[in-house]
């Protein structure tokens, strides 16, 4: 029998969607008649093929065809399960795709390429990095892995420690700004969400992975994973190591992780378990202080979640209840094997633990999400805390110390939040009530309001205003050694953010225009307060007031939009900061702050610039370029890194180069960032 072939289509453009089980043909304005082939382009429109970038529109990657253009992915911008087109803010959203081309490492390098994110990363392949938004400190954002908050109250510089692995990525939500009303109060200056894949979006049924690489400074990578879904339950286990002498004196590193996660699907319900750990062992040269070169750390994370949506309980109304905990355990020696308090030597171990429920519901008037959050914080330390009567000491394993401190806190919030969804226009206001044991029991409120416009199908306006605050972590509060000084009269940090921006996309380009103010006060920083001081000293140093613009673009070659279609992408983020702080006299700062060490070395340019090709058949080549200047005396620097690659159906290999100029330069003072990094390695996927 002939058969016909159909090797060209056109784009499908679903924008808006009723609630009607008839709605996805209405909107094709055609009479559709099932059973013929004028239905056979939705018969392709696999899931595994999906796009989430917001550079351009959701697409659906056909073999042999057009794209099938979809906007209607689900992303963490707000309380109630919006999708990026009805969504009130812009999300930029790294994708797998992006991360594949990319000549990255970790998710710590992925996160470079996003503008208004700045990666202070201290060693390679991201065994210690400080991550930022918008002018902010790595203290001031939420990070969340699949939703669940994995950030580390103790410092912002554990929090990166991610137990998954790019191959377990498949896509990386950034949401500049501060945003209370939907992360809770700590989501100061923005929030990152890692998502994982799902055996049940990707529309897979069993999926073998394995990857290995090696490269300079002896360093060695590996990796396992296996994805799997049978009768509406899908797997993703994954496992990885990595280990290298490093890229400068005393920076070598082990690190290990594990990740396992499980859904059960129903037609009503679903549930999601995710267990992670990650380890690693590493050399922190100069990390925290110039004046000791060999300084060590031994930092361990777990995390593990429950969650459970049950959709229509009544007719609209969907529950999620969630439990969820995060263990961090920290070793940390001021001079590499010397042991004891007055050598600089401390252990750290926090437990977090918490449970929230929302309830959202889809009714004439919009989206509205109610709900409840309760976390509790509990650290055992060795300096951290109060000082615990001796009989209440607990050993440290593999150590003659005991845990002599304790510290806690309990952070209750109710959040309330409610979506009006036009055709043109999206309406958002949201409302958090929080109370913390570690302030003076009171409850506080922090609002929100988000509002978007859209002109055409092309075009995006949007502007927000956000409060937030941060509670000082332990380290702020406690910490106390020969090169730092806590304070536990520290009072947490409070902004109000305003933001607004459009954005334009259509098949060969996208850009997104933004601009922000956040008005900050009782801001956290780590001071000397004289020029022959010899301890940082945490303190409230007043008014920050951080104030800047970005551009994105991106533009793609060819307007099918194939999954290796060559595309360009720049980004340009300026941002401009003042600041007050009142003397012991009064008036202005004057002399009373000598050298800021957090807080105040803002980036006030940063350039990117990503050029993605094929070059031939199923090779391609990324090269990405990044400039920035860096306050507080830091010069500027350029950094160019690439990558080639074949890509086949089961397999790519690839070359990459990370400072491909061997250039020297600097993201924190006194700690030199590797030259020339050259890594080779091989990606290997098997259906069985």
């Amino acid at each position: 029998m002939k058969k016909i072939r159909f090797n060209e289509r056109e784009v499908l453009v679903f924008r808006q969607f009723s609630r009607k089980n008839y709605a996805l043909f209405s909107c094709l304005g055609k009479v559709v008649l099932i059973g013929t082939l004028s239905v056979m382009t939705l018969t392709y429109a696999k899931a595994d093929g999906m796009s989430t970038h917001t550079d351009v529109p959701d697409t659906v990657s056909l073999s042999g065809t057009k794209t099938v253009v979809l906007d209607e992915l689900k992303v963490t911008s707000s309380r109630a399960p919006l999708t990026l087109l009805q969504s009130a803010k812009i999300v930029a959203v790294i994708t797998r795709d992006d991360i594949h081309r990319a000549a990255v490492t970790t998710v710590n390098d992925v996160l470079k390429l996003a503008t208004g994110v700045d990666v202070r990363q201290r060693g390679g392949f991201g065994v210690q990095t400080d991550i930022s938004i918008n002018g902010g400190t790595f203290d001031q954002i939420t990070i969340l892995l699949n939703g669940i908050c994995v950030s580390n109250p103790q410092t912002g510089h554990n929090a990166a420690d991610f137990p998954v692995g790019l191959n377990d990525i498949e896509r990386i939500e950034v949401l500049e700004g501060a945003n209370a009303a939907v992360f809770g109060s700590n989501a100061f200056s923005g929030a990152i969400n890692i998502v994982t894949r799902n055996p049940i979006d990707n529309n897979c049924k069993t999926l073998l992975k394995a990857n290995l690489e090696g490269g300079s400074y002896g360093t060695v990578g590996a990796g396992l994973g296996i994805e799997s879904l049978y009768k509406g339950t899908a797997r993703h286990a994954s496992a990885g190591f990595s280990r290298s002498d490093g890229g400068i004196e005393h920076s070598d590193f082990q690190k290990g992780r594990l990740f396992y996660a499980t859904r059960w699907h129903t037609t009503n319900t679903d549930i999601h378990l995710q267990l992670g750990a990650n380890v690693q062992s590493f050399g922190a040269s100069t990390f925290y202080s110039s004046k000791f070169n060999n300084q060590f750390e031994h930092n361990e994370h777990v995390v593990a979640s429950l969650s459970a949506t049950v959709k229509d309980v009544l007719r609209g109304l969907d529950i999620k209840p969630v439990l969820y905990f995060n263990h961090f355990s920290d070793h940390y020696q001021l001079i590499r094997g010397q042991e004891g308090a007055d050598n600089g030597e401390n252990y750290h171990r926090l437990n977090i633990v918490g449970a929230s429920i929302s309830l959202n519901y889809s009714w004439a008037m919009g989206e509205t999400a109610i709900g409840a959050d309760v976390t509790q914080e509990r650290i055992l330390s060795t300096a951290y805390g109060r000082l615990l009567p001796e009989n209440k000491w607990r050993d440290i394993e593999n150590s003659d110390r005991k845990y002599d401190h304790k510290g806690g806190r309990t952070n209750n919030s109710f959040f309330a939040e409610h979506n009006v969804l036009l055709d043109r226009w999206t309406f958002s206001a949201g409302l958090l009530l929080n109370r913390n044991t570690g302030l003076d029991g009171d409850y506080r409120l922090y609002p929100g309001i988000d509002v978007a416009f859209r002109p055409t199908n092309r075009w995006k306006i949007f502007a927000s205003w956000n409060k937030a605050l941060r509670m000082p972590t332990y380290t702020d509060l406690y910490i106390s050694n020969k090169v730092q000084q806590g304070d536990t009269n520290l009072r947490p940090e409070k902004n109000d953010t305003y933001k607004t921006g459009a954005r334009f996309s259509n098949q060969r380009l996208t850009a997104t225009l933004s601009a922000f103010y956040s008005h900050g006060t009782d801001m956290i920083d780590w001071v000397y307060m004289s020029a022959d001081a010899t301890k940082y000293h945490a303190m409230n140093i007043g008014r920050l007031n951080n104030m800047g613009a970005s551009v994105d673009m991106t533009i793609h070659f060819s307007s099918k939009l194939k999954a290796q279609s060559s595309k360009l992408k720049i980004g340009y983020a300026y941002i401009h900061q003042n600041y007050h702080t009142p003397s012991p006299s009064g008036g202005t700062m004057g002399g009373f702050i000598y050298k800021s060490l957090y807080a105040l070395e803002y980036l006030r340019h940063k350039v990117t610039a990503t050029l993605d090709m094929r070059l031939w058949r199923q090779l391609t080549a990324t090269t990405t370029l990044r400039w920035q200047q860096r306050m507080n005396g830091y010069h500027p620097y350029f950094k160019l890194d690439a990558k080639v690659q074949w890509n086949a159906s089961s397999y790519t290999l690839y070359l990459q180069a990370d400072n491909l100029t061997n250039h020297r330069y600097y993201d924190l003072a006194g700690v030199p960032q590797p030259g020339l990094w050259l890594m080779a390695g091989a990606n290997i996927s098997i259906t069985p």
